[in-house]
């Protein structure tokens, strides 16, 4: 066993370099996101400096949860080299101790990690999305400007004997109120019978409320109306949890969620996929803490160039890459969620040990 004095020591470093990486890492973000932040909202009303700093610090959570698998892969290699430079770690194989011992006190910092990012990032992150989304929304009310979507979806709804389809060029609320909206009526046979374009739309109890409608019909000529309604049988929760993007749902809601989606009939692949890709980020890590010795020792003891560095940087990123990808599969219900987020992570982890194996075992 390692010795608990050696262990908090190689613990300690781990911690200090993960802790000024973050630091770092943080400021960067912060910076970049107000920059953005500020070119994209000066001009609305109600924007104001101070008010562009929170919401970039709102925002702050979600932007660094992203970049932790890649911030712990360079935390692992900076900290095994260091060690190797300062001649630690050629004491500690000295002293009798295996490349697993010595290790060992970086793996349970990358799953703590991890169980950090897990357990308290994801849910600060998931509230203050929302905190951010609500001070966009106001500012966009006040300026009159909708926010554009990019993944609210054609909705259909068949209420008694008319079948509509709705779709907008913006959204707030969780999409029951719709900005710049069109609206196609058909018959029985398919046909279509009305178009109404409308300014906006809300739903109520029952109905759409439609504003400035222009309505054209296939039997008349259009013909503009101040109001109008259309029935509907959708309900205010089924369109909020139908457009409910996984990432701003904090990991101990998630299951709720999943539960409330399908009592509506709702895909819940993308939510499935968010929960074990959250409940998977500690092993994640190891993985990752895994790769970075299998480079970083061996740099050290055969005296390789940096392009083995630059491999396990690679490696890394590859890793990385391929997680999101197979994450998107899940989310698309192409692969199970369960497999696309748990068989990387799995090889990962099987790699960086059996390459570690091989150097110090033979």
């Amino acid at each position: 066993m390692i010795p608990v004095t050696l262990s908090r020591y190689f613990f300690k470093r781990y911690v200090i370099t993960a802790i000024w990486f973050f630091i770092g890492v943080c400021g960067i973000i912060f910076l970049a996101d107000f920059s953005e932040t500020s070119r994209r909202m000066s001009g609305f009303v109600g924007y104001t400096v101070p008010g562009g700093l929170l919401m970039s610090a709102l925002r702050l959570p979600l932007i660094f949860q992203q970049t932790i698998p890649t911030l712990t892969l360079f935390i692992g290699m900076t900290t095994l080299i260091a060690l190797n430079r300062r001649s630690e770690l050629v004491v500690a194989r000295a002293a009798g101790l295996s490349v697993w011992q010595f290790v060992m006190p970086f793996v349970v910092g990358a799953f703590l990690i991890g169980v950090f990012a897990m357990a308290v990032i994801n849910p600060i992150s998931a509230w203050g999305q929302s905190k951010a989304s609500l001070m966009e929304t106001d500012w966009r009310k006040a300026s009159n400007a909708a926010k554009a979507s990019n993944f609210l979806p054609w909705i259909r709804q068949i209420s008694n004997d008319n079948d509509t389809v709705i779709g907008a060029k913006g959204y707030e609320d969780g999409g029951t109120q719709l900005f710049d909206v069109v609206l196609f009526h058909f018959d029985k046979d398919g046909r279509i019978v009305m178009r109404q374009d409308a300014a906006t739309a809300t739903l109520e109890d029952g109905y759409w409320n439609l504003n400035n409608v222009l309505e054209t019909r296939t039997d008349s000529p259009p013909t503009r109306k101040p109001t109008a309604q259309v029935r509907t049988n959708l309900k205010r929760e089924f369109l909020q949890e139908s457009n409910t993007k996984p990432e701003s749902v904090a990991f101990f809601d998630i299951l709720r969620k999943i539960e409330v989606a399908r009592s509506f009939g709702i895909s819940t692949k993308a939510l499935e996929t968010q929960f074990h890709s959250l409940l998977s980020l500690p092993l994640l890590l190891v993985a990752m803490t895994l790769i970075a010795a299998t480079v970083s020792l061996r740099f050290s003891r055969m005296a390789q160039s940096r392009s083995v560095i630059l491999g396990g940087i690679v490696c890394g990123f590859v890793l990385y890459v391929v997680t999101v990808l197979v994450r998107a599969f899940g989310s698309s219900g192409v692969v199970p969620p369960f497999v696309a987020v748990w068989v990387p992570v799995v090889v990962a982890m099987a790699l960086g040990a059996t390459i570690l194996l091989h150097q110090e075992d033979g």
